[in-house]
This record gives structure tokens, C-alpha cells and sequence, in this order.
């Protein structure tokens, strides 16, 4: 897409294309907690083979040309919802959902040639942080496993924000907040996290009924147990600090 300035998004493209090299081994799957999708229970798509979903409204012709044609796993799907279902969180299976953008955006430049099975998991529309947390405490044996989670989101969204010089200085408060508490002991990053309305200008950078886009990042810490989160990757894109972070 065209953006001004045009490299806007040059950089985090740079992270995402490297991510795979980092990582210990090879995921034999992965499960993608995306922001685009909300419902009242937690939902996992278990189709074999789902279509792209274009959630999206106003782009240009070739981004709804976009393919990422990567396998469903229906067996994880369902490990998935009996795991948050033992964790009574009830949840349920979608056969028919395809993948959104905040799926196959990202893993298009992180692993190209979309043979990695994938199953993404939605929010849970109450929007509840303390019920992310479980959730990702949930699914934590995956990792065990070499499944991969990802939670695909923004560490800053609010819309009114982006290119508006004023939230620079907001975004730089809430995002060294959000650092600090990402890379605290476990116990206590999980307790910070479920307050994070108290955070510095945090309903500046998420408004209300609108922090969709923070709500994965609760699922993947949960899902950390006791491992160490840390900042991998940070830029200033339109105005606003956006970070992405990681759990070793």
C-alpha cells in the first residue's frame, strides 16, 4: 500500500521477515490469537483448509488478491477448546471462519510459504484481560509441544492517534509501562497486566471497548507460565511507539 511517508512499515516488515530464524526449532504448528476476532465464547477454527477472510474496507484491489493458502489442523483445534474448556472457559470449534488479516499478515513475512499448520483462536468479546490470562494459561502445554503462539495485535491503537504528533509522548508513556511490566517476574507481570486500565494513558492508547488490539498479548503471557518476556522490537510508526515482545 502507499503510506507516507512510504517506509512507514519497513522496519517492523524487517522484524516479521526475521522471526523465524530466531526462533529454537521449526513450530510444528501454530496458533494465531488475532484482534480481529471477537466472540462471546473463545472460538478456534478447525477447518481443514480455511479461506481468507478480508476484514478490511476501502483498500486497494490487489489486497484483497492476497493468498496465504496454510493448512487447518482440526486436531488441534480441538485439543485447543477441551484444554480451555478443562480450564472452564467454555469454548467452541468453527469449521466454516476463515483466516483474517490479523492471521495472515503477519505470517505471510514471517513464514512465507504457509506450510505450517495454523489455527487461530479468537477473543472472547467481554473483553475481559483476567479471562485472556486464563485462557493463555490454558493452552500453555502447546509450547511443550512445539506449537507456536502468536498473539497479533498493536501494542498502540487508537486510530485518531496515529499521525497525530500530541500522542508521541502518550504512546512513549504507555509503552515503557508496557515494557517494565512484560519484563517483571511472572506472577507479577500477570497482575499488572489484568489492571492495565491503571497503566499511564492507557485508555489514550486503547479506548474504551476498543482494546481489542492489547487483549492478545494477555492470551500469549498467560500461556508464558514463568518464562521471561522481553521487547524485541520497536519502532515509531506514524507518530506513535509500537513494541512487540516475546516469551522465552
Amino acid at each position: 500500500m502507499d503510506w507516507n511517508p512510504p517506509d512507514a512499515w519497513n522496519a517492523m516488515a524487517d522484524f516479521l521477515r526475521n522471526v523465524a530464524r530466531t526462533l529454537p526449532a521449526r513450530p510444528s504448528a501454530i496458533v494465531v490469537v488475532s484482534a480481529h476476532w471477537l466472540e462471546p465464547a473463545f472460538s478456534v477454527t478447525s477447518g481443514l483448509q480455511p479461506e481468507l477472510f478480508y476484514d478490511y474496507y476501502g483498500f486497494p484491489p490487489h489486497t484483497y488478491e492476497l493468498r496465504y493458502p496454510a493448512p487447518g489442523e482440526p486436531q488441534l483445534a480441538a485439543r485447543i477448546a477441551d484444554l480451555l474448556g478443562q480450564a472452564r472457559l467454555p469454548a467452541q470449534q468453527d469449521a466454516a471462519r476463515g483466516f483474517d488479516h490479523g492471521m495472515f499478515i503477519p505470517l505471510k513475512l514471517m513464514f512465507p510459504d504457509a506450510d505450517i499448520p495454523v489455527v487461530q483462536l479468537s477473543l472472547r468479546h467481554d473483553l475481559d484481560p483476567q479471562a485472556h490470562l486464563e485462557a493463555g494459561r490454558a493452552l500453555a502445554a502447546l509450547r511443550d509441544e512445539g506449537v507456536l503462539i502468536v498473539g497479533s495485535g498493536m501494542s498502540f491503537h487508537n486510530m485518531r492517534g496515529y499521525g497525530d504528533p500530541r500522542f508521541g509522548p502518550i504512546s512513549d508513556q504507555f509503552d515503557r509501562w508496557l515494557v517494565h511490566t512484560v519484563e517483571s517476574p511472572a506472577a507479577q507481570r500477570e497482575h499488572v497486566l489484568a489492571a492495565w486500565e491503571q497503566a499511564p494513558s492507557a485508555r489514550l492508547c486503547h479506548p474504551p471497548r476498543a482494546e481489542e488490539h492489547l487483549l492478545p498479548l494477555m492470551v500469549v503471557a498467560g500461556a508464558a507460565g514463568e518464562a521471561a518476556g522481553q521487547r524485541i522490537f520497536a519502532d515509531r510508526v506514524m507518530e506513535t511507539t509500537l513494541s512487540a515482545f516475546r516469551f522465552d
